[in-house]
């Protein structure tokens, strides 16, 4: 029997026909499978396994517990001609922010900028999904979404605030047994911990102290608040609250990077030298190389798909397995 930390090689392959086999199971058509399969695998390939596949048990689980939609009927209502809103109808929140940026794009491409606003979702993974989509066509996006009480206000010891890159680690490192670094959260008492299990009891602390805690504010306003889903620490907990929708709001704005400019030409170039400038300023005492963001994740999704797949623990994969088995599932992932 392999040991629940031991990794194992998942070919890409395999992992796209499971989720897709999994989420079909559930009552998803198979469009919005095909969305979410690709969506949590994209995660998985750049590294970003705390919104990878390991998502899946927790997104089923909602459907199973009857407080998300598994088969919406998404509607667009044009406030403006650039302006719209979609009302997710407590669907998943993966495949409303997919149609949502598709929509911005469409728009953008006709007017030069589309924003599409969209209420009642729920947890849409990674944010770069959304962003890479608009990118790859040409298009500079800005996403903003919402999430649950996880860390609080500057200053305070009251969870309020959502929207923590820390959050997801913690629950990874709670997942493979590890502790997690001092200074990402606080336990009950307010006390500093390196225990994942009182971490997630406790609260999340924002990265950049007060600075961190205004830009959390900036989702909630502009995910929750204006786009008319729930807000002020009133998106529900996707694990813990089992009885109602999480109400998660998206703002998602697609524009034409080069409107301002003589081409788009003259877009990349000056790009090209941001990008350049950065990456070639003077290196602090023990740095080997200076990375833009996204880069990491770039260079582990093409270091990834040239291997054709990526490592998951035996405790993962048993907890994926399971989770296809409730639902009826037959394609399996192996060990």
């Amino acid at each position: 029997m392999a040991a629940a930390d031991e990794k194992h090689f998942l070919p890409i392959p395999a992992v796209d026909s499971f989720l897709r086999s999994a989420v079909t199971a559930s009552g998803v058509s198979s469009e919005h499978a095909e969305i979410i399969a690709s969506a949590l695998l994209l995660a998985d390939l750049r590294g970003v396994d705390t919104h990878g596949a390991n998502r899946l048990p927790g997104y089923l689980d909602r459907i199973r517990a009857g407080v998300v939609n598994p088969a919406p009927e998404l509607v667009f209502v044009n406030k403006t001609p650039v302006l719209v809103q979609l009302d997710a109808q407590n669907g998943l929140g993966i495949v409303a922010a997919t149609l949502a940026t598709r929509k911005a794009i469409e728009v953008a491409s006709t007017y030069g900028v589309g924003i599409v606003a969209v209420k009642n979702s729920g947890h849409f993974g990674m944010a770069a999904t959304y962003l890479l989509e608009a990118v790859n066509k040409g298009y500079g996006a800005m996403v903003f979404t919402n999430a649950s009480r996880s860390m609080p206000a500057w200053g305070s010891k009251e969870a309020l605030l959502g929207t923590s890159p820390f959050a997801g680690k913690i629950r990874k490192a709670l997942r493979r047994g590890e502790t997690i670094p001092e200074g990402w959260a606080l336990d009950a008492e307010g006390r500093n911990t390196t225990d994942p299990k009182a971490g997630l009891g406790g609260v999340v602390l924002p990265i950049g102290g007060p600075k961190g805690s205004g830009l959390a504010m900036m989702m909630d306003i502009f995910g929750g608040l204006l786009s008319g889903s729930s807000f002020a620490g009133n998106v529900n907990d996707q694990y813990k609250v089992l009885d109602k929708p999480q109400g998660v709001g998206h703002w998602i704005m697609v524009f034409k990077p080069d409107a301002f400019l003589d081409s788009q030409d003259a877009y990349y170039d000056r790009l090209e030298t941001e990008l350049k400038t950065v990456r070639q300023s003077e290196k602090a005492a023990g740095v080997d190389r200076i990375y833009t963001p996204g880069e990491i994740e770039a260079d582990m999704e093409r270091n990834n798909r040239a291997k054709g797949g990526f490592y998951f623990t035996t405790s993962e994969i048993d907890a994926l397995n399971k989770t296809a088995e409730q639902w009826g599932s037959n394609v399996k992932l192996s060990l």
